[in-house]
């Protein structure tokens, strides 16, 4: 029986080391590698006349990102137009390796010469001022020599060329009111504040509201009960003793997201409490809006070192 777990294991092994098989080599360096950099230079730069001499005249693009089943790819007459393109369209242009990858170049046995290139497009759009800074993955096919492309296969996030087709064109995005009753919301909590109706002032808050402000590590938040908390620390040091609407507050009801905001400025006037110095923070607040007239979110701006 021994010998038989023995022979089963070995043929198990066997078997396992049988199913590899050496399809090529991988390389960092080498001259698909350094004809891939030249090419990323001369594509970023506009130099038409280069690119096309880096190209085989039958070259092919793919759109890896494509689900046409029927693509038969873009020509060495596309990629110079996308060249072109780039050029009258776009200033600041770099094709740089993304950082922490670079290029490999694959001489497969059965299939030639290829380089995978992993890197970021930049560029800023010079109409529309959309930046582009996003990941590419192009997979290039060579020839034998490694000295021309012979196929593009490229995956890339097309979002922000949807962004720069919409901001061609004005387009309205909701309604700006001056008056409404989500401005009066606001206004009833600042001044219910001010006058240390607390329970009232927060009673215009949804209990899972969040809530930032410039001065948080971005990306941190504070729920309602965290934000109640903080406020009464700050007000065992400084009495507010008045609070001043600036200019008007605006009400936007927005037609992407169906987003409701008002955006409001205020000078509050505190004093402080160990010297009676007066302090003025000027403040600025975003509130969101549910549909039932509560703030369930909100971004605030003011200057906290004029607090110490």
């Amino acid at each position: 029986m021994k010998k038989l777990i023995y022979l089963l294991s070995f043929l198990f092994v066997f078997s396992l080391n049988a199913q590899k098989n050496k399809n090529g080599v991988i390389y960092d360096k080498h001259p698909g590698i350094d004809l891939i950099a030249s090419f990323h230079e001369a594509y970023s730069s506009g130099d038409l006349d280069k690119v096309a001499l880096l190209l085989d005249d039958n070259v092919k693009w793919y759109d890896g990102n494509s689900e046409n089943k029927d693509d038969q790819g873009g020509t060495k007459n596309n990629v110079l137009n996308n060249v072109r393109w780039f050029k009258n369209n776009y200033d600041y242009v770099s094709f740089k390796d993304t950082e922490g990858a670079y290029p490999d170049a694959l001489e497969y046995k059965r299939s030639g010469n290829w380089v995978q290139s992993w890197f970021h497009i930049y560029g800023v759009h010079k109409n529309t001022g959309v930046e582009l800074d996003h990941p590419v993955l192009r997979i290039y096919r060579l020839n034998e020599d490694s000295s021309l492309i012979t196929s593009i296969i490229e995956y890339s996030n097309k979002r922000n060329f949807g962004m720069i087709r919409e901001a061609q064109t004005d387009r309205k995005n909701g309604v700006i009111y001056n008056s409404h009753e989500n401005i009066n919301t606001v206004r009833k909590f600042m001044y219910s504040f001010l006058n240390k109706d607390y329970d009232r002032a927060y009673s215009y808050w949804h209990e899972n509201a969040v809530i930032r402000n410039i001065n948080l590590p971005w990306g941190t938040s504070l729920t309602l009960d965290e934000a109640i908390k903080a406020n009464s620390e700050l007000l065992e040091n400084f009495d507010l003793y008045a609070v001043d609407e600036i200019g008007y507050p605006d009400y936007i009801e927005y037609d992407l997201r169906d987003t409701r905001n008002v955006l409001s400025w205020w000078m509050m006037r505190f004093t402080r409490k160990s010297d009676g110095k007066k302090v003025n923070i000027p403040l600025h607040h975003s509130f969101n809006f549910d549909s039932d007239g509560k703030i369930i979110s909100s971004w605030s701006y003011w200057n906290q070192s004029l607090f110490e």
